[in-house]
């Protein structure tokens, strides 16, 4: 069966072969990242709701574990900012006591952590990975844009909070935007909020595929290794893109499998690969269809071509 909520399994340089839980309707979110793979945030919101009903989530889940492909873990992210969604406690609390044999992961930017009923439904995830930018207002500003009720010492106060109760574990995203947070001074005051925080590890990211702003470009690997260097925490990765073997099936519909991955992040030709268990050439084929169509354009990002959805990117950096 089509499944609208659920997508992959995806080849993630971070969490393996993950499928995907969205629980929210395309581009929701607290922030408007620079970076974001989806494109620009459409409704910026603090309003926490039942998006997507989890009665609607949860029989997608049933059908597709009963003959599940291969995966590493089950992952909450998608289109927006998973904990918006008040079904994702449901959610997780069918997955621990039905599969627990597939550890959950929560995708989250922690800007709603500071609240103690989304610490509270999160609480079952085995494992949580929150993004920290910047301890500078203005420069968080510049890269996240978020709601305009946000600030970024009430989420600092929530990611100590969450580390203080929750018993899974949890993976600090640092996500460089040169020349905006690599500065010695950002990266120390970074390194201090680190220490606060204490999380299991951090894992230093940049940008991989097309983004929402064009003027964002990634992080080299020598401003890679500098920030390892100055944030100075055990252990600490440096992201590079996934190159796992493939071991996914065959997809029974392989073109809606590829328009729904690429509605939720940009790929490679090799990811599509992994994703669908079709041969590279049975993927380009059917993307050059797509891009007939007008619904898919390829882009360059670094030595890597990337497929994504149409969309319109205008805005210069402040």
């Amino acid at each position: 069966m089509p499944y609208r909520h659920l997508f992959g399994p995806v080849a993630s340089r971070r969490l393996g072969f993950s499928l995907g839980v969205d629980l929210l309707p395309f581009k929701t979110c607290t922030f408007n990242c620079v970076y974001c793979e989806c494109g620009p945030t459409t409704s910026l919101t603090l309003n926490r709701r039942e998006y997507i009903r989890a009665e609607d989530v949860i029989p997608e889940l049933e059908d597709l574990l009963a003959h599940p492909p291969y995966m590493d873990r089950i992952t909450f992210s998608g289109s927006g900012e998973p904990t918006l969604s008040t079904a994702i406690g449901k959610v997780l609390e069918y997955l621990d006591v039905q599969h627990p044999q597939y550890p959950a992961a929560v995708l989250t930017n922690g800007s709603l952590l500071w609240q103690q009923r989304v610490r509270e439904e999160i609480s079952r995830a085995d494992l949580v990975l929150p993004t920290l930018t910047t301890v500078n207002a203005e420069t968080f500003r510049r890269i996240h844009r978020p709601h305009p009720a946000l600030s970024l010492e009430k989420i600092l106060e929530g990611l100590v909070l969450f580390r203080r109760e929750f018993g899974g574990e949890i993976w600090l995203e640092v996500f460089l935007v040169p020349p905006l947070n690599t500065s010695r001074e950002e990266l120390e005051g970074l390194q201090s909020a680190i220490a606060r925080i204490s999380p299991d590890r951090v894992q230093l990211n940049t940008l991989d595929r097309p983004c929402a702003e064009a003027w964002v470009h990634p992080a080299s690997m020598d401003e890679m290794a500098e920030a390892k260097s100055i944030l100075d925490f055990e252990p600490i990765d440096i992201l590079t893109r996934a190159t796992r073997p493939h071991r996914a099936e065959r997809a029974s519909c392989a073109g809606d499998t590829i328009r729904e991955t690429l509605l939720r992040r940009p790929c490679t030709i090799e990811d599509l690969v992994r994703i669908t268990g079709l041969h590279e050439g049975e993927v380009a084929k059917l993307l050059d269809g797509l891009c007939d169509e007008g619904v898919v354009e390829a882009r360059s990002v670094g030595d890597g071509v990337f497929y994504c959805l149409r969309e319109r990117r205008t805005e210069k950096p402040r």
